[in-house]
């Protein structure tokens, strides 16, 4: 009898157990619908896809013949930049080759790309000429005046040897990479660079990342492949690793290669062989000390954070920093990446995009601190960008509101991936995450067709990804790349009618571009922060000048300008909506 009782007693328990999982089950439920409904919403800002009439005629060449060779899907970036200096961000595409030389039939060899911008967002081809209309197996580039001439010069990394280009002014640009002193070795695979001022001397020095070590032959020798299926592209892990380059720039138009001085070279412990398989780096302050730090995202391998110690040297800490590995400890395949103040604490993030299957790392650290802590478990960047093998990646204010949102570049490797894994395909759609600023718990918010349009949403092979204005509106528009296609230019049609100032610095003790300096705005209710850096995303630049949304808040009051070489200038904020030009005093 007892033994009964005590049955009835626990199932009525359990009963009121359930009802009362169920009703708070549903109070939660209606709690989060009621957030979600009273949460700010993306905007409406549509992106149209303006590449055919923009006169932006390019197909990328990769020289795939049925090999399956690893360069042929790892594809070839793109960069704004005002070549000829008057004042509007024009266009270089980056192409690949033929692994012959020799086209097929009677095609010309493919080339590099660069188109001249009439100020309204409408492209002339130039190409023919410049001296950039060579052909090699091209792969990322980096803009950046390393003479302080006033004119911006080139340098394009690829499969088996870069090339630096010195702007010679009238459209015209000579390579002069034997002469500079940065010829390479045939089995070198460099992919992104960026222009850096690493030492504060004034001249812009070159940080270069490089992949695995390859060749032809070497590739396949791997021989990968699916039984049955023939070869496939084979996985990095498979390749021995590499070395970074650093170029210090020695003034003259000569350089030093000096990344074993400069503590750059890393082993592998296990192997006692080089570690990195870098294919995006994210130049930054990261403790705001004054000098430039370099984050570099890896695939299969450790991030690796190299702190610059400000003696010509730099100290890897990338497993102290937390940027290593993910929140579990395991490395990821890492490809592109940057860095941005993305919230109202002026906490740094740091965005790196992976491969299908991972979630973008999302890392963040409180101001002038080394420790980051992965967030995006915790942020929709995270859940929802698993799925996507992503490449290109950086931060923009598409809609001028004053909080930086993201984008991605997305693609697979193979065309034929969903016939092993059904739910991949080879193009895919990009992704764009919308910041809502401090209003609401999550940061960031899937932007969907509704709230932006089809066209930068349409799948293709996504590779490179910039963003520029184009045609002098303020707003930020999109370029990305992708592999054996032509690129997707997006015109950004925002008419939220925020508020905004685009600031262009000009150093004369600093280098003439002013990288690395940062700029900060202040305001009644909050402080706006950006650094000037073009080398963003994977294998491309973005434009030099840098944009401040405000939304519809009171335009700042006052401008702190840190100049590369230390001096802070301090500066009453004029009208917004414009191109401000600020040069540093001498």
């Amino acid at each position: 009898m007892q033994f009964k009782r005590l049955l009835i007693l626990l199932c009525f328990s359990g009963c009121i157990f359930a009802v009362s999982a169920f009703l708070k089950h549903n109070i939660n439920a209606a709690a989060s619908r009621e957030n979600l409904l009273s949460s700010p919403r993306p905007p409406q800002v549509r992106f149209t896809d303006i590449t055919t009439a923009s006169g932006l005629t390019f197909v990328h060449v990769n020289g795939a013949t049925g090999e399956k060779l690893l360069p042929e899907t790892m594809g070839g970036g793109c960069a704004f930049l005002d070549f000829d200096g008057d004042g509007d961000q024009d266009v270089l595409l980056i192409n690949s080759s033929f692994w012959t030389n020799r086209p097929p039939g009677n095609v010309p060899p493919p080339t590099m790309k660069l188109f001249e911008n009439d100020g309204a967002g409408r492209f002339r081809d130039v190409t023919r000429g410049s001296g950039l209309d060579v052909s090699f197996y091209g792969m990322g580039v980096a803009v950046g005046d390393y003479d302080n001439d006033g004119l911006p010069d080139v340098f394009i990394s690829a499969v088996g040897g870069n090339h630096l280009f010195h702007n010679e002014g009238a459209g015209h640009f000579k390579d002069v990479t034997a002469a500079a002193g940065m010829g390479s070795a045939g089995y070198q695979w460099s992919t992104s660079c960026g222009w850096i001022d690493f030492n504060n001397d004034g001249l812009l020095d070159l940080f270069v990342c490089n992949y695995v070590k390859w060749s032809r032959d070497i590739d396949l020798a791997m021989n990968p492949g699916v039984e049955g299926k023939g070869r496939a592209y084979g996985p990095p892990f498979k390749f021995e690793g590499t070395y970074p380059l650093l170029y210090r720039n020695d003034g003259n138009g000569r350089f030093t290669e000096v990344s074993a001085g400069a503590g750059l070279r890393v082993n592998d412990p296990r192997t006692g062989r080089p570690a990195a398989k870098s294919l995006g780096v994210a130049p930054i302050d990261l403790d705001d000390d004054g000098w430039i730090d370099l984050i570099v995202a890896n695939d299969t391998t450790p991030n690796l954070v190299f702190h610059n110690e400000r003696d010509g040297t730099f100290k890897e800490i990338g497993a102290a920093s937390g940027l290593a590995y993910d929140g579990f400890g395991n490395v990821r395949g890492a490809m592109g990446i940057d860095t941005a103040w993305f919230r109202d604490d002026a906490s740094l993030g740091v965005a790196i995009a992976n491969f299908a299957n991972e979630m973008n790392g999302f890392y963040v650290a409180k101001p002038k601190s080394l420790q980051f802590t992965d967030e995006a478990p915790m942020e929709s960047i995270g859940p929802a960008s698993r799925p996507l093998l992503k490449f290109g990646l950086f931060f923009f204010d598409y809609d001028l509101d004053g909080w930086p949102d993201l984008l991605t570049a997305n693609g697979h490797l193979d065309a034929q991936v969903g016939n092993t894994a059904k739910q991949q395909t080879y193009a895919q759609p990009a992704q764009l995450f919308w910041n809502g600023g401090p209003h609401q718990s999550s940061a960031f918010t899937p932007v969907t067709v509704e709230h932006s349009g089809p066209d930068i949403f349409k799948p293709i092979v996504g590779r490179g990804a910039a963003y520029a204005d184009i045609d002098g509106d303020g707003d930020l528009d999109v370029l990305l790349t992708q592999i054996a296609g032509p690129p997707r230019l997006l015109r950004n049609d925002q008419h939220t009618g925020h508020r905004w100032l685009r600031i262009k610095l000009i150093g004369t003790q600093s280098n003439r571009d002013a990288i690395g300096a940062r700029v900060t705005l202040r305001g009644p209710s909050r402080i706006w922060q950006a650094q000037v850096m073009p080398t963003r995303s994977y294998l491309s630049q973005c434009e030099l000048p840098v944009t401040f949304g405000f939304g519809t808040d009171r335009i700042p009051v006052e401008m702190e300008i840190r100049w590369p070489r230390g001096l802070v200038q301090k500066l009453n904020v004029p009208t917004d909506r414009h191109l401000l030009t600020v040069r540093e005093p001498n």
